[in-house]
């Protein structure tokens, strides 16, 4: 496989807590201060490093929270800017579950946990937006699953 050395890979979070005990399920946003709107975390992969442990060390470094993925939910495609070129870019969004956390938003400006119908509201992109609609059909099936082996 040739990959093009100019992709820039960025991985983003798309991360859940909760959902025991009749409670719903909530998710996470931050809110990017260049653009002021909210969204799902988001870094860019470093060089050598996978996507799936960008997303891990994103998460454990400024969200100070420990995570787990569970699967990937998509993949999308795009361009950015840097230094005067147009690069592709490439986006792995990630399904994520909270194990613990400590200290919330320790490196995000501002952070969210809203239930499905709050964080759909919230978030901007209509890409983001199919992707937390994919991530609750996987959180429901996996829910189900894990019922299921206790059964």
């Amino acid at each position: 496989m040739n990959i093009d050395k100019s992709l820039i890979l960025v991985s983003v979070a798309v991360l859940f807590k909760g959902g025991k005990h009749g409670r719903k399920e909530s998710w996470f946003l931050v809110k990017n201060p260049e653009e002021d709107r909210w969204e799902m975390p988001k870094v860019t992969v470093r060089k050598g490093e996978s996507s799936v442990r960008a997303a891990l060390r994103m998460i454990a470094e400024k969200g100070a929270m420990t995570t787990k993925v569970i699967n990937e939910v998509g993949r999308a495609g795009g361009v950015t800017t840097l230094n005067g070129k147009i690069l592709p870019q490439r986006y792995l969004y990630y399904f994520m579950k909270l194990r613990f956390f400590s200290k919330e938003c320790v490196g995000f400006p501002e952070c969210l946990w809203l239930e499905y119908a709050q964080a759909v509201k919230k978030v901007s992109s209509k890409r983001e937006k199919i992707m937390l609609k994919q991530a609750r059909k996987m959180y429901k099936k996996w829910r189900k699953e894990i019922k299921n082996k206790k059964n």
